[in-house]
């Protein structure tokens, strides 16, 4: 080329490029994930039809220069790519929706994450929007209705600051807890975050997901991953609930006029002629003890960091004030998280959580010692008559009961009563993380948990039934426990031809102390200083103390293999040794194995427009159940007073034997899966199978004869065999999926069968959950080829009309015509306690949760419906309504029995029932509730920009807002045990029952996100 042609080529690049420059122009922006509204980090921006482009920074943030009409292409993997035509914008910011079609999913599982597509275990994902949608204490209760064979339920319904019950497939014990291990953050027996702390939360189901954790895995194992900072500049986030709750049902009750008709017509049929003296007012005691409640949950977080190292850390304020007058609960929290990479080798971690709660409590769940102070403010309302008023003329509470058992008035136990619990929690985990290899790394972590408790209850005298003959009565309760925990494993991470292995090999031990301090006094002068004044009582019984250990250390092991990603293996084996076994049995051995088939990725499916993914799972495996108290095994004595030359003093006598053998709860699991997904995964579906046979329970063995001595009776032994099985189905689809609209669909259904296989000589073991004045001592009962805590009692057969008894029935001693038809199942003509049997069954056939979420462009709207099928509830309420000395309802009232309505199948009123436990009050416990339903607003891009706040978001949610069931109780959740108390059998066995508990709320929130 001649230097002309040189000098005309040069000019007219220059020329050109001059022309580009006046016509082009910078834009700015940002690239989010649509889902969670993340930056998006090395998204990649194109001009169409051209190699001009760039990529985001670690804020999500880019530049490009473009001329008028340019077409954008924005990219990343795993999100749908989009276009966007410039025409005068100065800013573009765009939101990447995410491609469920080549979107790899991380999943963590045990001591290590892999990706959902490699995992053979059932284990399945509750998004932390799904956490988060609406305001909940515990991120446990957000649970409920989201993964298929997980059952979530309060422990004592709306209450604030109750504990909540998860069960995993079922109860695999019956004396050893049926709660799943809780890991957060690799701290095993954590206390659960806050829910907008967590950024991912796994349920692991089957044997081959849980044995990692070995002798802890029977019941299932819930992860859960908080929250970690992001490279890049400081991210602040706030987000602010505040929800208006009222109770979700009441019962129709008699009115003052109609409950002294009532009693009439009472005195009629048991041929008292004296008429009953009614009372001047008209209380709604249930008004009284009710209100509207409120909750309000406010967070704030900090999150940020550099190449080196990453932050996270909030603070949360909740605060609940329940329905029931004098009730509530309030918490602080705070938790971070400091990840630095010290360094190309070493990185290290700290996680820290705090938390300070104090809950005030009201009377709830009667365990009918009135004298003791025993009963409950929701009964009491109930029973008390509605004749009497609130307060006596000279302003002092009223006593003056009219029927039934002398009661204290409900109004001032729910104000007078003071039941405070504070509870304190820390928890500090440190980690180390160092690259010994390319291919071999070496965890170890240090952790330290404490929780301290101390629980007061005070009764001043004027509450005249339950401490008016004590002159006020005191109880203080403190626990504490703490434990420590050291973890160490080397993983090791190798391809091998067309194959992937992971090694897995580790060491763990953990220590758990626990100390108890009880004190009780009587005889006080004031009740200015409630529980706090101990020495300033006349009368202090006898103080109780106790301390505890509990030791455990593994050896843990997995490998993992992959196979030209289409066969997948897993094995586990983990040996545990625990010191509250006996000498025989500290340690045993957990294995199990899982394989996986990745059939869509066989040649005869790698070209079908159909099927986008079909994976087989199949795996067997052995966990155990530790869950029970130290020093179980042992010989043990306690000490009683004894008479010694007129004196009393202190000895001791034996209280059970040495067990030598006693040894974990085992439970053998099998699980089959298929994993399904169609059309590029716009539909996904997930079936899993499973069989689990819990052996060796560990139960109470009452056949030690009683002259030798032992004063226990509850003597632990392994004796029986508890299985459940079902099938637990999950689908996801993507109905809608455009850039202005979207409409998603999650249901999920699971059927769990369970069956006592044996017991102690296979022999009925019978419990009860009924108040101590309820006439029976037995309410449901476990059986040799039957479920789980059956009702036991009486089989209702109708109302006797008089005259000639209906062949196979009979009525109680003394019954006339209107009084309840029992069957006689032993043909004596008499009703006695041998003609009891079983009478209904709690377990449900099914149960499940359906949701719908939709957004239309800044809109965003979810429907979540949750339900359960088949499980009967016992109304013990209804019992003590009818039985004629308390208050009833309006229904029983009208419906009653009398000679001139005589078809009817309630009883005449004042019959000879006496709150008996019979199949007339076993009711059907399905429901269908509306759980949440939630509309939510993002402000659009161009105001955020404008406003310097890079997003914000309001919403309106309602929480158990309509409930569809035929349960003529408050509600068909009922979680009630009863004078069997809060331990692991009545936790296990004592269900369906309805007595007394705080009622379920429904509520209305308002929510605020604002991210900085």
């Amino acid at each position: 080329m001649n230097l002309k042609i040189k000098l005309v080529f040069i000019a007219m690049l220059l020329l050109s490029l001059t022309n580009y420059a006046q016509d082009s122009v910078t834009i700015k922006g940002t690239v989010t994930s649509q889902t969670d509204g993340e930056p998006i980090l090395g998204a990649n921006i194109i001009i169409k039809g051209t190699t001009n482009g760039t990529s985001t920074d670690f804020d999500g943030n880019y530049e490009i220069k473009v001329t008028s009409g340019a077409v954008l292409q924005f990219s990343y993997l795993g999100f749908v790519t989009k276009t966007v035509t410039y025409t005068d914008q100065k800013t573009i910011n765009v939101e990447l929706v995410e491609d469920t079609g080549v979107l790899e999913e991380i999943v963590v599982v045990g001591y290590g994450s892999a990706k959902k597509s490699d995992i053979t275990g059932s284990v399945s994902s509750v998004k932390s929007e799904e956490l988060t949608a609406f305001p909940v204490l515990d991120a446990s209760q957000a649970l409920q209705g989201r993964a298929a064979g997980v059952v979530v339920q309060s422990n004592n319904g709306g209450e604030p600051g109750a504990p909540v019950s998860i069960k995993i497939r079922g109860n695999t014990s019956i004396n050893a807890s049926s709660s799943p291990l809780i890991v957060v953050d690799g701290f095993v027996g954590a206390t659960m975050p806050q829910a907008n702390d967590i950024q991912s939360m796994e349920i692991l189901k089957d044997a081959s997901a849980t044995a990692i954790y070995g002798s802890r895995g029977s019941n299932g194992v819930v992860l859960v991953t908080t929250k970690k900072g992001k490279s890049g500049r400081l991210s602040i986030e706030v987000n602010s609930t505040y929800a208006v709750q009222n109770i979700s049902n009441r019962l129709d009750l008699l009115g003052a006029d109609e409950f002294a008709d009532y009693q009439n017509q009472i005195r009629a049929n048991n041929g008292v002629t004296a008429a009953y003296s009614q009372g001047t007012a008209d209380t709604d005691w249930q008004d009284l003890i009710y209100r509207s409640g409120n909750t309000q949950n406010h967070q704030v977080s900090f999150s940020g960091g550099t190449d080196k190292i990453n932050f996270y850390a909030s603070g949360n304020y909740f605060k609940q004030d329940g329905i029931i007058i004098n009730s509530g609960f309030e918490r602080a929290t705070f938790l971070s998280n400091i990840d630095a990479q010290m360094t190309d080798k070493l990185k290290l971690g700290m996680n820290l959580f705090g938390s300070r709660g104090i809950k005030n409590g009201s009377a709830t769940q009667s365990n009918g010692s009135v004298s003791a102070g025993g009963d409950d403010v929701i009964t009491l309302a109930l029973r008390y008559a509605p004749d009497q008023p609130v307060y006596n003329e000279d302003g002092s509470y009223n006593f003056g009961n009219t029927v039934g058992d002398p009661v204290d008035n409900p109004y001032a136990v729910a104000k007078e009563r003071i039941d405070e619990t504070k509870t304190d929690n820390f928890r500090a985990n440190f980690y180390g993380n160092y690259d010994i290899l390319e291919n071999l790394t070496f965890k170890t972590t240090f952790g330290f948990s404490t929780e301290n408790s101390t629980r007061g209850i005070y009764l001043p005298a004027l509450l005249t039934q339950t401490a008016g003959g004590d002159s006020g009565r005191a109880e203080v309760e403190t626990d504490r426990e703490t434990t420590l925990l050291n973890e160490n494993y080397l993983t090791y991470k190798k391809e091998i031809g067309k194959g992937n292995l992971t090694l897995l090999a580790g060491f763990s031990y953990q220590k758990t102390v626990s100390e108890n301090f009880y004190a009780e006094a009587t005889g006080f002068i004031s009740d200015s200083f409630s529980y706090y004044g101990l020495g300033s009582a006349t009368n202090i019984l006898q103080p109780d103390s106790s301390i505890s250990e509990v030791e455990i250390q593994s050896q843990f092991g997995r490998l993992n293999y992959d196979w030209d990603d289409k066969y997948l293996l897993t094995a586990t084996v983990r040996r545990d040794g625990a010191s509250n076994f006996a000498a025989n049995e500290k340690y045993a051995i957990f294995p199990s194995a899982a394989f996986g088939w990745k059939i869509s990725n066989e040649k005869f499916l790698e070209e079908s427009e159909s099927i986008s993914n079909l994976k087989l799972r199949l795996s067997y495996g052995v966990t155990g159940n530790p869950s029970i108290g130290a020093y179980e095994s042992l010989a043990r004595f306690e000490t009683l007073y004894a008479s010694s030359n007129g004196e009393s003093v202190s000895a001791i006598t034996p209280e059970q034997p040495e067990n030598p053998n006693l040894k974990w709860e085992s439970s053998y699991q099998t699980n089959l899966g298929i994993d399904l997904g169609l059309y590029n995964n716009r539909v996904t579906v997930s079936l899993d199978y499973y069989n689990i046979d819990t052996k060796d329970l560990i139960l109470t063995d009452n056949s030690i004869t009683e002259y030798l001595g032992y004063t226990a009776d509850d003597i632990l032994a392994n004796v029986g065999q508890i299985n459940n099985r079902g099938f637990e189905f999950s689908v996801s689809t993507r109905n809608i999926s455009t850039d202005n609209f979207s409409w998603n669909t999650d249901f999920n259904i699971a059927f769990n069968k369970n069956e006592v296989v044996s017991l102690v000589n296979d022999a009925d073991l019978y419990f009860d959950a009924a108040p101590s004045y309820f006439s029976n001592d037995r309410s449901y009962v476990l059986r040799v080829g039957e479920e789980v805590g059956l009702f036991y009692g009486y089989d209702y057969a109708g109302v006797y009309q008089g005259g000639t008894l209906p062949d196979g029935t009979a009525t109680l001693a003394g019954g006339v015509a209107g009084d309840p038809l029992f069957r006689d199942l032993d043909g004596s003509g008499d009703i006695t306690t041998d003609d009891r049997g079983v009478i209904g069954n709690p377990n449900p056939d099914y149960t499940f949760g359906l949701t719908n979420s939709f957004t239309y462009k800044d809109f965003d709207l979810s429907i979540f419906l949750q339900g359960s099928q088949g499980g009967e509830i016992f109304n013990m309420t209804n019992v003590q309504l009818t039985n004629g000395d308390a208050n009833t309802t309006v229904d029983y009232y009208n419906n009653a029995w009398t000679s001139t309505n005589t078809d009817t199948d309630a009883p005449r009123v004042g019959n000879n029932s006496n709150r008996e436990i019979s199949s007339r009050f076993v009711e059907d416990g399905s429901y269908v509730r509306l759980k949440n339903i939630a509309i939510g607003y993002n402000l659009p891009g161009e105001t955020l920009e404008k406003i310097g706040i890079d997003r914000v978001r309001f919403s309106i949610s309602a929480q158990n807002l309509l409930t569809f069931t035929n349960y003529s109780g408050l509600d068909p959740e009922v979680n009630y045990v009863g004078r069997g108390g809060d331990n692991n059998t009545s936790a296990n066995t004592a269900q369906g029952f309805d007595f007394g508990s705080y009622p379920t709320v429904k509520s209305v929130s308002f929510s605020l996100n604002v991210k900085f």
